[in-house]
């Protein structure tokens, strides 16, 4: 080796070829941890007074310019640091320091520079996203021209090519990432399968609407305001439910909804009030006595309907659809139970098989009238839901037709078996994974 190996240049190069090793570490360090942290747990942190998370959280608010200003830096250093030492090997080894010094900067580089510090910001997202966040902060604010610059370019290459970036995917991308962070947790058996359904009924409440849950008018009990007043009374006191429509010639002139109080205290007046006798319950006038109907569209969604539940504080709706045709009726219990599951009280009928009954060949019998929902979230299965509502539904949809009794398909990795059918209805199938 000549003497001109121990010239101060020499130091100098190496020294320098050294520093830019660190920057190289740094810059993909920083990178992998605030890529990799997660802004929920930033946000902790920020709430409790830490700065390096406040800083954490408005660097990665804008992720491209955050990851162009690192792409920038590390490309510098590490082109800058593989230039100086070609050129200290050429001048000690000559021409053959070229291939000596690509492999030596690639050695050191990709350990030094790569996995090391990305494997430690791997492991320690979030410390290390605290405390390189407010050195990164000033570098994107140094690097900010030229990262706008190269973004524009890219931008308008992909344009070329007929690729645009969505800027409000933003709020979209983060629920995909709650409800995966979720599955996730239950497949990994961190979360328990009761947590998960009411995590993720949450998140839906905002996704669903009120015609994927309400109960059919084939299923709603009214009174027909024609009937005696005996008759009403009675049929109200063996109802399980509190609150009634009430029609007069067709369901679909709906009059109003009778709250099983109102007609008690109604009949108390006409009974036990002045004047009163129980042959006063004769008079009585169910349409006086009940409230007005409160009418919504079958479009309406979830969340916005539990709000207005909320805002009126009642309880219960009509749907109907855009020509104003009665197609059923929601109530906020109901969509309450899309996240807690069902509700029942002293006055349900509670059915054991709720709809669903393992026949012992590793098939179900199920009712048609269960929906695909309840039965994804009970069988932990995965049938679309965007046709139908209901497992008929989706039979009906995927066959064309309605099936006869006998009937079997196989579609989405099941076998569906017709096994009643009552008129236009499918009342019960038989469904087994294939």
């Amino acid at each position: 080796m000549p003497d001109a190996s121990l010239d101060a240049a020499f130091w100098l190069t190496t020294a320098a070829i050294l520093l830019l090793l660190v920057m190289s570490a740094f810059f993909s360090g920083s990178e992998t941890a605030l890529t990799a942290s997660s802004r929920a747990k930033l946000k902790g942190l920020a709430d409790k007074g830490s700065r390096g998370a406040s800083a954490a959280m408005t660097v990665t608010e804008d992720r491209e310019r955050m990851i162009g200003a690192l792409l920038l830096g590390n490309n510098i250093v590490n082109i800058l640091s593989a230039s100086l030492a070609t050129a200290l090997l050429t001048k000690m080894f000559g021409d053959s320091g070229v291939a000596l010094a690509t492999f030596a900067m690639t050695a050191l580089v990709l350990i030094f520079g790569e996995v090391m510090p990305k494997t430690v910001a791997i492991t320690f997202p979030e410390p290390v996203a605290t405390r390189v966040a407010p050195i990164i902060r000033i570098l994107i604010l140094i690097f900010s021209p030229i990262v706008s610059v190269v973004r524009a370019l890219v931008r308008g290459i992909l344009r070329l090519f007929g690729m645009k970036a969505d800027e409000g995917s933003a709020m979209l991308a983060l629920r995909e990432e709650i409800a995966g962070a979720i599955a996730l947790g239950h497949s990994e058996g961190a979360v328990e399968k009761e947590d998960r359904d009411r995590m993720l009924g949450a998140l839906d409440l905002a996704h669903r609407t009120v015609d994927e849950i309400m109960r059919h008018r084939r299923q709603i009990e009214m009174i027909d305001a024609d009937q005696s007043p005996d008759q009403i009374i009675t049929q109200v006191l063996a109802s399980p439910h509190t609150r009634l429509p009430v029609f007069r010639d067709s369901d679909d002139n709906i009059l109003g909804v009778v709250h099983a109080k109102d007609l008690l205290r109604e009949v108390d007046r006409l009974v036990r009030g002045e004047d009163g006798s129980v042959e006063g319950i004769r008079a009585l006038d169910i349409v006086k006595v009940a409230m007005k109907p409160y009418f919504i569209p079958e479009t309406t969604t979830l969340d916005e309907q539990m709000r207005e539940f909320l805002a009126r504080r009642t309880h219960f709706a009509l749907v109907v659809d855009e020509y104003g045709a009665l197609q059923g009726l929601i109530t906020l219990e109901d969509i309450l139970e899309e996240i807690v599951g069902d509700i029942t009280d002293e006055f349900d009928v509670v059915r054991k098989d709720a709809g669903l009954t393992e026949t012992g060949d590793g098939s179900f019998l199920i009712e048609g009238a269960m929906t695909i929902r309840d039965l994804n979230r009970a069988m932990d299965w995965r049938l679309p839901d965007e046709e139908a509502n209901t497992i008929a539904g989706l039979v009906i949809h995927e066959a064309q037709m309605i099936p006869n009794e006998g009937q079997v398909f196989s579609f989405h990795g099941f076998r569906f078996e017709v096994v009643t059918r009552r008129e236009n209805r499918i009342t019960k199938l038989k469904v087994r994974s294939i």
